[in-house]
């Protein structure tokens, strides 16, 4: 890889995270990522996350692995794939990475320091670079999305989804009680209003508009009463299969701050 001096290492394999794994790796970075064991991801299709699950996960060429030790994951790096390990801290086994991404999206700080790498950046809100990291990515839709902000924090979280063609919070599913999902239907299927696409131990889900299913969550992870559990586009023609414009500017903002940083010690 043209970056092989520069390993990096994710923190969350999620559709956003993901936008950051495939841009990184596009240009030649070594990447690595790390995620829990039952990740919350809903839009599966286009998220690493899913190796967790599925021991593998394909998102437009780019080939996730699952691994437990780190001969799993110097073999994965070596053939030009992604190593993904489960654990909700930073494994000891995993080589040392230069730069290290919180893309966990959680809206707060978990465990991140800006001493954990030479470089250390974060996503969205709940970081103050400057003080847990050195440069945090903002993920708000808007003017400012994908900027690198060097100090202080991004925009707070709105808790609202963002508009698509006219919905927004609605486009949401959530768990109507706790329990084991059981899905009808699958990512990509179009549906009509008030249609089933799945139970809740007995308890209905059903599609708010007609539209496209664009995310389930896995039907391997228990949910509780209000979790997001899937997401559905009015749209007919929702890519269910790309990364989507905004994983991607994130991403790209992630390049350009790495690239950045590197310009500014000399190194390539």
């Amino acid at each position: 890889m043209l970056f092989d001096r520069c390993p990096i290492l994710v923190r969350g394999g999620g559709d956003l995270a993901t936008g950051v794994v495939h841009c990184l790796h596009q240009v030649g970075f070594p990447v690595g990522v790390v995620e829990l064991a039952q990740p919350r991801t809903v839009r599966r299709r286009v998220a690493v996350s899913n190796a967790v699950y599925e021991g593998t996960a394909i998102i437009e060429g780019l080939r996730a692995e699952r691994v437990k030790d780190v001969e799993g994951w110097q073999a994965t790096v070596g053939e030009g794939a992604v190593p993904v390990a489960i654990c909700d801290t930073i494994p000891d086994w995993i080589p040392p990475p230069e730069v290290i991404i919180d893309a966990r999206l959680a809206k707060r700080n978990i465990d991140t320091c800006i001493d954990d790498a030479d470089f250390v950046i974060a996503l969205g809100p709940g970081f103050d670079a400057g003080i847990d990291c050195d440069v945090v990515v903002e993920t708000n839709r808007g003017s400012r999305l994908g900027r690198i902000i060097d100090t202080g924090p991004a925009q707070a979280n709105t808790g609202v989804p963002g508009i698509v063609a006219g919905y927004g919070a609605e486009r949401v599913l959530r768990a109507p009680r706790s329990g084991t999902i059981r899905w009808q239907m699958q990512i990509g299927d179009p549906v009509e209003q008030g249609a089933v696409l799945g139970t809740v131990d007995g308890v209905d889900i059903h599609a708010p508009f007609d539209g496209v299913i664009r995310g389930l969550l896995h039907p391997d992870c228990p949910v509780e009463h209000g979790l997001k559990v899937g997401d559905v586009d009015p749209r007919l023609d929702a890519p269910c299969d790309e990364i989507s414009d905004k994983a991607l500017a994130i991403g790209g903002a992630a390049v350009e701050a790495i690239l950045g940083w590197m310009k500014s010690r000399g190194q390539s």
